[in-house]
């Protein structure tokens, strides 16, 4: 098949994953956290969409022209346009006290027991079913949702609250060590059900994982820490995904730049998520490789806080076109964009970044 020949959008996508030329640029998408935005694509109301919203979401993508999808983001009120509220955003948890997140540090089974009680059958058996169900739902377009969990988990915040997080990992290193080792477990088991998934043919070479490690001023955690004891635990983590050939694609928030060799060496082969503001450029990225020295995928690299909330479409095409050279030769590019598409991005900027790639 020659590089002019139309390809479907799954073959479009799992080219472009392998490394490979495709017909054009592949865009994914499943981040627009806007029901006016998606409600106007698929041409319903809004009663149609709370009615569903996983289905019209689908419609909405389908109209648009995507080829994958990463996943669907439903608000979570009728009221709001996040995916989160005061009572499940990552926030100080005033309630617990920090002798209190040690005992419940001191309380969590070991990475040992935690593998040896993982029931692989039965967690892959939900996992397939959910797999299949979607990708039936998307038709055409590929499913390939993000898979959060997988690799290795930094980022206890969310269970224990920024200042007891931060609180255990400066006073108690010991603690921080035991809740690496107990992500780096819970990440393993995550990412074999991934790669017998994609074993099986349905999960595709790629997936997107990584966590909120790094503020706009870099990690959150002294890189030197996690060095020494958060990479090991992730390389392990990630092993399962590389030895059936399918690519970790890191979500980067921030500023990650001190830790890209890090996240490089330990088998990361694609980046997604970029914010320039950050210093993550296109231009800087497409200069990264793999450990093995090849070209990286990815994911981008439009910005939702400095391009898409504010150029105009004609702007958006040309930031699409400009990355598409850049990454010509150097890099394996999916358009995609830094993080959600809120409702301050007009739908004609969303419009422009697929049209661009289309035309």
């Amino acid at each position: 098949m020659t590089r002019t020949s139309r390809l479907s959008r799954r073959e479009r996508l799992s080219r472009v994953f392998a490394g490979e030329a495709a017909d054009r640029t592949p865009v994914l998408d499943g981040w627009i956290a806007c029901v006016e935005h998606i409600c106007a694509l698929a041409g319903v109301s809004s009663e149609a969409y709370w009615a569903d919203p996983t289905g019209v979401s689908i419609r909405a993508y389908d109209a648009l022209g995507m080829d994958g999808l990463i996943g669907i983001f439903v608000p979570r009120t009728q009221d709001d346009f996040r995916c989160v509220d005061a009572s499940s955003y990552a926030h100080a948890r005033t309630e617990l006290s920090l002798e209190e997140a040690v005992a419940q540090v001191d309380a969590m089974p070991s990475p040992e027991q935690i593998e040896a009680r993982f029931d692989f059958d039965a967690r892959y058996k939900e996992f397939r079913a959910s797999l299949e169900d979607m990708q039936r739902q998307c038709g055409e377009m590929l499913w390939v949702p993000a898979q959060w969990g997988a690799g290795a988990a930094a980022s206890w915040y969310g269970q224990f609250g920024y200042e007891n997080y931060f609180g255990l990992f400066g006073l108690y290193p010991d603690r921080a060590r035991k809740l690496l080792e107990v992500g780096g477990a819970n990440g393993r088991c995550h990412s074999r059900l991934i790669a017998r998934a994609v074993q099986e043919g349905i999960y595709p070479h790629a997936v997107l994982l990584g966590e909120d490690i790094c503020t706009q001023r870099g990690p959150m955690v002294s890189p030197r820490f996690l060095e020494r004891y958060y990479a090991p635990e992730l390389r392990r983590g990630l092993q399962p995904l590389l030895d059936i050939g399918c690519k970790p694609v890191w979500h980067c928030d921030g500023d990650v730049r001190p830790l890209l060799d890090m996240l490089l060496d330990c088998g990361v082969q694609g980046l997604q998520g970029f914010q320039p503001e950050c210093g993550m450029t296109i231009d800087y990225v497409a200069t990264r490789r793999t450990r093995a020295g090849k070209p990286l995928l990815v994911f981008g690299p439009l910005a939702v806080t400095t391009e898409l909330p504010v150029c105009t479409p004609g702007e958006i095409r040309a930031k699409v076109r400009r990355a598409i050279e850049v990454c010509r030769g150097n890099a394996n590019l999916v358009l995609f964009t830094s993080n959600t598409i809120n409702p301050d991005v007009p739908l004609a900027n969303i419009r422009a970044m697929v049209e661009a790639v289309q035309a």
